[in-house]
This record gives structure tokens, sequence and C-alpha cells, in this order.
């Protein structure tokens, strides 16, 4: 028996506007410390001496499109895995962890579901509440971890809990939604609730029969994705039609709160309190809570310069920012896109990207910067039939084969060495030569060196966008 690791690592993040995006949302950023939040969230574990040995690597379900991205963030702090579960489409938690369970189902281990995108800063505190959970959950309960509360919070659901069970968890009295200001200074003086942290620990054969009778559409939908998919290197593509139509919910919509009521399943719904640093950093405002501060109160992420300026979150990712009498606000900036917001408005910040999206804007999904399987470009200048690249690819990685209607392109190598297949034609450029790809040429990239490729491409045409490349050959198999 083991504790499988199991990373939710599906959410988008709109909160945590422009740093986070639909296409790079925030688990795959550095906002705390050195490592991503998914790679944080994957290396909890390590260490753990509890009731139960970990598994060597965690499960991963995560949106199909930033798949390498993961894979890669994994590999590169040495917690590679090779169960990457592929959703072709958001169906929130429940049916994720439902797949989850599936891929390990034949061994029925204990599952420790945590998303990827929460910061926990204690990581003692963090696995003792882990090992506390783990009797319950042998004995056949599903285990949710809440947080004590440390002041009175509007932003969270809560969870009132009732008399200690013999496993030294306690009972569920009732799951709460996120309260007013005067409700919440009420939990929290009662010292009868804990914020709901959206962790959850369950042998997986459990949660496949719990799933079963309490969301049966649920259930059947996930296991015909799960018997239609199949294995592409790390990665497991499900169905798409049968995940497409699988219901949405939440565990704890879906399983949590109808359990009191289903005493005939013989699978009750308990809670380990844990204190442990924890947030869900939802919007900025929560990540400047939890940041180390200056004298001031502010927080500074890249270059910034504060003057005269008191609790205000700066994030500078592309240029110097330099704030001036600034008290309680919030500033980003990106290449692309700028946001300054009061501190306490942060979580308006999704109504932005509601407009963006409105207006198909490509700032509500992407970044300048595009990361690929074989490594990134950043798009620096574009006009009227002309755009600049800057690409790099990884040592040993190579492009598609490909080639465009639309556009001819232009190679500047201005560092490493680049493999260059032009028509009929395969040779080395190094750093300073250029070559010249005419529209309509079949051309390749490729980095045969062990150092990065960089070079500066120049697009010229009368289209120029993604869609317009034919792929006849694919390392990554893409279409």
């Amino acid at each position: 028996m083991e504790l499988q690791p199991v990373i939710l690592s599906g959410g988008s993040g709109t909160r945590l506007w422009p740093l986070s995006r639909e296409q790079y949302p925030k688990q795959l950023l550095a906002l705390v410390g050195d490592e991503t939040m998914l790679q944080a969230t994957a290396g909890r574990l390590a260490g753990f001496k509890g009731r139960l040995p970990v598994a060597q690597a965690p499960i991963v379900v995560c949106n199909e499109e930033y798949r390498f991205v993961t894979a890669e963030q994994l590999r590169s702090v040495g917690r590679s895995s090779r169960n990457i579960v592929l959703e072709p489409v958001g169906r929130n938690t429940a049916p994720a962890l439902a797949l989850a369970a599936l891929a390990v189902a034949e061994a029925d281990p204990v599952l420790l579901v945590m998303p990827a995108d929460h910061v926990i800063r204690d990581l003692a505190g963090f696995q003792a509440a882990i090992d506390a959970g783990i009797p319950a959950a042998l004995d056949g309960a599903i285990v949710t971890f809440g947080i004590v509360p440390d002041r009175a919070e509007t932003g969270y659901g809560y969870i009132r809990f009732g008399a200690e069970r013999p496993d030294g968890s306690k009972a569920i009295a009732a799951f709460v939604e996120k309260p007013d200001a005067a409700t919440a200074q009420r939990y929290l003086d009662s010292g009868e609730y804990l914020w709901n942290s959206g962790l959850f620990m369950v042998r997986a054969s459990t949660w496949l029969k719990a799933l079963a009778a309490l969301q049966p559409a649920m259930a059947k939908a996930c296991d015909a994705a799960w018997q239609g998919g199949a294995r592409d290197a790390d990665f497991v593509r499900v169905d798409k039609d049968a995940f497409v139509a699988c219901p949405s919910d939440s565990i704890d919509y879906a399983v949590m709160e109808k359990l009191a009521g289903a005493t005939d399943l013989g699978i009750p719904g308990c809670v380990v309190p844990m204190s442990a640093g924890w947030s869900d950093v939802g919007a900025w405002d929560a990540l400047w809570d939890i940041a180390d501060k200056d004298g001031s109160g502010n927080v500074a992420r890249g270059d910034v310069l504060f003057e005269d300026s008191r609790n205000t979150l700066v994030y500078a990712q592309d240029r110097m920012v330099a704030c001036v009498g600034l008290d309680d606000t919030v500033v980003v900036e990106t290449p692309d896109a700028v946001l300054v917001a009061r501190k306490d408005k942060t979580q308006n910040v999704k109504q932005i990207v509601a407009a963006l999206k409105l207006e198909k804007r490509s700032q509500a999904s992407a970044h300048r910067k595009i990361h690929r399987p074989w490594g990134w470009y950043d798009s620096i200048d574009a006009g009227a039939r002309f755009q600049v690249k800057r690409i790099v690819v990884n040592p040993g990685a190579r492009l598609s084969l490909q080639m465009h209607h639309h556009r001819a392109e232009h190679w500047i190598v201005v560092k490493g060495t680049a493999e260059v297949t032009n028509g009929e034609k395969t040779f080395l450029l190094g750093e300073n030569e250029s070559t010249y790809i005419p529209l309509g040429h079949v051309h390749r990239l490729a980095n045969p060196g062990k150092l990065p490729l960089e070079i500066i491409e120049v697009q010229s045409g009368s289209y120029l966008g993604e869609d317009d490349i034919v792929r006849f050959e694919d390392t990554y198999g893409r279409g």
C-alpha cells in the first residue's frame, strides 16, 4: 500500500491576470520562491516519514494545452511522471479525480489529492496533517483537510466540524459557502469552523464506489473516457467525446456534501485540521498577504523602486517599475499588459479577463512569450505584412517539418548552431549566419548542439497567423 500524490493542474487563475493566463495559468508560475507552484506541489511530500510510503512519481491531471510545459517543469526538478493525464476539456475536480483513480485502480493506493496552485509554507505541519488522515482513508472514509483559520476570511468556504472519530479525524457537520464579514467573524469566534482547503485523501476504490453511487452519469462517462484512451509517451489521452459528455462538478458538490445523506453507502466524510501556512493564492491581495515585505509593507518582484509607498505589491517582469506615493496598490507589469488595481479590488480582475475575451484580445489567453515542446518564441515586433520573433530551441530538440502558404521567413542565428532543412537541402548555420525560406518551401529548424539555439526569425507575407502551418512530420505528435 502506497500514498499516491495526485496533482490537479487544470485551473486558469484568471484573478492573477496578467501573469496568469489561460494557456499559461498560475500553477506554472513561480509566484512564491524559485520553484513554480506545480513544482512545489510535486515536492510537498519529500522526506515524508508517515504510516505509508510515498509513490515514486505523482499522477498529474492537466489541460492538454499545456502538457509539454507541465512535463518539462516536473522533469527539470527531478519529479517526472509517466502518468500525466490529459483533459481535452475542463470538467472540474470530481471527474479529474476519477481519471486519476482509474489510472491506479488495480493497485488501489491511498490518493492524496492536491491542487497545483496552492501555497503551503510549513511543510512539516502539512506532512503531519497528511499522516494524521491516513487511518481514516485506510478505513474507507473520504478525508478532507480543513485549514485552522487565523482571521475572519470572506473569500473561502468553510467546514463546520463535529465530534472526533475513533481514527482521530473529525466528523463533518456542514459545508458552508463563503460568508459575509460578520458571519466570518462569528465562525472564527466559535472555534467550530475550518477553511475548506480543496485537499482530499481517499482510496482509489472508495472514490470510484462513491462516484458510481452518487454521480452515476459522471462515473460512466469517466470510465468510458478512460477505457477509450491511449498512452502517448508520458501522457495518457482519454477519449475526447466521452469526456466532453461528462457532467462538470467539484469534489465537494458532487460527492462530499452528499455523503451524510447516503448512510447506506457506508462511506463517511471526515475532516482533519491543518495549520501549515496554507493559501490558495486566489488573487493578488492573497499573494501580498503571504509574501515577504519590507519595512513599509511593500512586496517587490523584479526591478522595482518604491518612494513614499506602503502596503503595495509590484511584479515587474520586463521593465523597471517605479512607484511614488502609492498605498494599498497592486501593479503587475508584463511585456504586453499592465495591471494597476487597488489591493482590496483585485477579486474583480476576472471581469477584465472576461472583457478581453469578449473583445477576442490575445492578452486574455496567451502571453507574448509562447512555450512549445521544443523551447519557446517571443513575438518582439509586428506590423503590416511582417512579424519578428526571437526563437529559442532546446538542445537536441527540433521543430516540425512544415511549410507555409502565405509567408516567407528569414532566419538569423545569434547563438548556438542550427541544423536547417530548406527544401531538398539540409545544412548547418553558425552564429551570425542566416538563411531565407521562400513561401511554400518545406523546412525545419533543429538544434544538434548541447546549448540552447537562439535565432531571430523575420516573417513576411499576406497572412502571418500560427494556423498557416502545414506539418508533414512532428516529433511531438502534433497534427
